[in-house]
């Protein structure tokens, strides 16, 4: 996913990072023999590619079919295999108790404000989807606005995103069913918690925008297949949205004509004077131009239009439209840009590159809020509106700040402060002061002070220094047996900072190691350091993992039989191919919802073609050599004795699409030389990891703590965790 860097969301185009972290219970019963599985027998064709001269079959095509009935047939056989296997594992029982427990806390969204009022979402600990609520103070009584489990009775519709008005009297709220990234918007009044008649459909991925009266939306909208659904293989386009209008009706406001797959998003002005409209390529390039919203000719300021790095807006005042930028500045700077007299010649530097790159900036009552990355971890600092240092801002401790939410007009902000062993608290800052207070801290049933986070340097293959984050028991011996758990992404200018994740914990609770790798790809050392990391470097973030396991046995923390490598989404195709090229560094690979198939992803949709900025393209003569050297799919080789697999993937994911998974799984199973087994789960009603309930989560992670569990050989926990 490409996450963006500010509190107003352009996109996510790329992959989402929802970490998937694996927290094995313990057995020593070795895994059964891939003998004794009789894997379904996959459906295979005679497709053969030519690519530039170098003939590549590709088997499984007939997987991309994805509702044909060859690939449905599979697809149950497989779950028929995998379910009752995965439940067998003696370890499951207590993960899923223990995961169930420890989810089981009430915790706090990061609120807007509008109109004097605050909308934030809350879960009690019970409940599968969070909660909207709104209150008419800070420390006032919430009332439930929306409540998504309500609506379906899986609890898979989810409240994916949500925007007040500027005057706090009506809410602009998305659903997504089924784990799909296409959305549903309504309007909801907030006196009385009734809907209007309005529905926004054919988006996925943006934000809305109000105007400035209320009178309606800015969103950006794909255009209708013949069967009324959206094409994401096409462009969207921003519209304005008149409440009380049939959606067929709505204006067009800004649409890409020169590019082929170029997307616009809106952002309106404070003032409702302009529309600041952010044209999204891919994650090193963005445009921004600007419309008057003031004539009814609505005429369009050519603003950053070179394409030649990233633009992101952050906020407006009278005077000063804000922007952070890594043009001329790989570590990203932030500009003021004169709204008199607008122009790329004339912006300003308020803020410059500095030697930690930033992770996202804001701008709160006029001032400047800059939260940058330091070695994995976020510092943040607050300027003045003309660029002055006022100071840092004052965090509890070493973590992750992030999920800022502010206003330009306001001095009252708030985000989210998370590090491996306190859950996210939701903290306010006082930007006129520059004063930080708790605004919610949970609890969690648990007690962490047995553990503690170390950070360690290691060295990668070419001599990079790669820091790792290695979460453990105080007392744990370094006798070169403990099970490790090894997470990674590595991609899409994604920095991994400290988060608390319930799953994380349990696996320590099991008597596990938990090592978070800061790859190359990422964006933790800014946008060199992503570039390091991407096209025909890629390698280097799968050099960078490998290293990382042996740094770990090296020093004595574990062994190969005893590592579980973990990943989602592009940290999915890192476990694919990192277990593909190092088979014996490893003793339990688990691939989520991942990027398999690198020569033919492009295709799925015109959302995975803007990947190709960090990818590549199999289309490009170089590129291809490249991603044919690592794509897990073409890597499999007959014979060889991969680790313990199971990939897990969801049917319904409509961003990295399932056959990806499908491929590899049956790759792997055709061609498993050892015992080892080599499972795939596919979760129904489900999508890529948004919005996934709470019980489908619980189960999802039981299997694969289970499996790695049984994998790595350790035993069935004693009780219920650390108290």
């Amino acid at each position: 996913m490409t996450r963006s860097h500010t509190t107003r969301p352009r996109a996510v185009l790329a992959l989402i990072t929802g970490l998937a972290m694996i927290t094995p219970g313990l057995l020593a019963s070795p895994a059964p023999a891939a003998a004794k599985l009789r894997y379904p027998v996959a459906p295979r064709g005679h497709v053969v590619d030519d690519y530039f001269g170098t003939k590549v079959a590709d088997p499984y095509r007939g997987f991309e079919a994805l509702d044909s009935p060859a690939t449905r047939k599979w697809v149950a056989a497989e779950n028929a295999l995998s379910q009752p296997w995965l439940e067998a594992i003696p370890q499951r029982a207590w993960v899923k108790e223990r995961l169930t427990k420890l989810w089981n806390y009430e915790r706090f969204g990061v609120p807007k404000k509008a109109g004097g009022r605050y909308f934030y979402t809350r879960n009690d600990g019970t409940q599968n989807q969070s909660v909207l609520f709104v209150a008419d103070g800070l420390e006032g009584p919430g009332r439930v606005l929306f409540d998504p489990n309500t609506a379906s009775k899986d609890a898979t519709v989810a409240l994916a995103r949500f925007e007040p008005s500027p005057d706090g009297k009506l809410l602009a709220y998305a659903l997504s069913d089924g784990g799909t990234d296409w959305e549903i918007w309504r309007v909801r009044r907030v006196d009385d918690g009734v809907d209007l008649p309005d529905e926004l459909r054919r988006i996925k991925f943006w934000q809305v925008s109000w105007a400035p009266d209320g009178s309606g939306i800015y969103y950006s909208r794909y255009p209708a297949r013949a069967d009324g659904h959206g094409d994401d293989a096409a462009r969207p386009a921003v519209y304005f949205h008149r409440l009380g209008e049939p959606q067929e009706r709505d204006a067009l406001v800004y649409a890409v004509t020169d590019h082929p797959s170029r997307a616009p998003s809106a952002d309106v002005t404070d003032d409702g004077k302009l529309l600041v409209i952010s044209i999204y390529e891919d994650t090193r390039r963005d445009g921004v131009v600007l419309k008057d919203l003031t004539h009814p000719d609505g005429h369009v300021t050519r603003l950053f239009t070179d394409f030649n790095a990233n633009y992101v807006y952050l906020g407006s005042d009278a005077s000063t439209l804000w922007f952070m930028t890594t043009a001329g500045a790989p570590n990203w700077r932030v500009l003021a840009v004169d709204r008199a007299e607008p122009s790329a010649a004339s912006a300003r530097t308020i803020v410059p590159e500095a030697r930690e790159a930033i992770d996202s900036a804001d701008i709160a009552g006029g001032r400047v809020l800059v939260s940058y990355v330091k070695d994995a971890r976020n510092v943040v600092t607050l300027f003045e509106g003309d660029g002055r240092r006022i100071g840092d801002v004052a965090l509890p401790g070493s973590g992750s700040a992030g999920n800022f939410e502010a206003k330009s007009t306001d001095p009252e902000a708030f985000f989210s402060f998370s590090d491996y062993l306190a859950p996210t608290r939701v903290l306010r800052l006082d930007a006129a002061a520059n004063a930080v207070s708790a605004w919610r801290t949970p609890k969690i049933d648990a007690d962490t002070s047995a553990y503690v986070t170390d950070q360690v340097f290691y060295t990668s293959k070419d001599g990079t220094k790669v820091p790792m984050s290695i979460t453990h028991r105080r007392d744990m011996p370094r006798d070169g047996n403990q099970p490790v758990l090894m997470y990674g992404y590595g991609g899409f200018n994604i920095s991994l900072t400290p988060t608390f994740r319930p799953t994380v914990l349990a696996w320590l609770e099991m008597g596990g190691v938990y090592a978070e790798a800061n790859l190359r790809g990422g964006g933790e050392y800014g946008e060199a350091w992503h570039s390091a990391g991407t096209l025909t470097h890629k390698q280097n973030v799968f050099d960078d993992f490998i290293a990382a396991a042996e740094y770990l046995i090296r020093e004595k923390y574990t062994r190969p039989a005893r590592i579980a490598i973990s990943g989602r989404s592009n940290g999915g195709l890192l476990v694919g191919a990192v277990m593909v090229e190092r088979p014996d560094l490893f003793g339990a690979a688990l691939p989520a919802v991942g990027v398999l198939d690198m020569l033919r992803y492009q295709y799925a949709s015109a959302n995975a073609r803007q990947w190709s900025g960090d990818f590549g393209l199999s289309e490009k003569p170089d590129e291809f050599a490249a991603l044919y050297r690592y794509s897990p799919v073409h890597n499999v080789k007959k014979g060889v004795c991969y680790p313990p697999t199971l990939v897990t993937t969801a049917d319904r994911d409509d961003r990295v699409v399932p056959w990806h998974s499908y491929k590899f799984a049956a790759a792997l199973q055709a061609a498993q030389g050892c015992g080892n087994p080599v499972l795939i789960r596919i979760e129904t009603r489900a999508g890529h990891g948004a919005g996934k309930p709470v019980w489908m989560q619980i189960e999802d992670y039981a299997d694969q703590w289970a499996f790695a569990a049984k994998a790595l050989g350790m035993p069935v926990p004693a009780g219920d965790g650390v108290k």
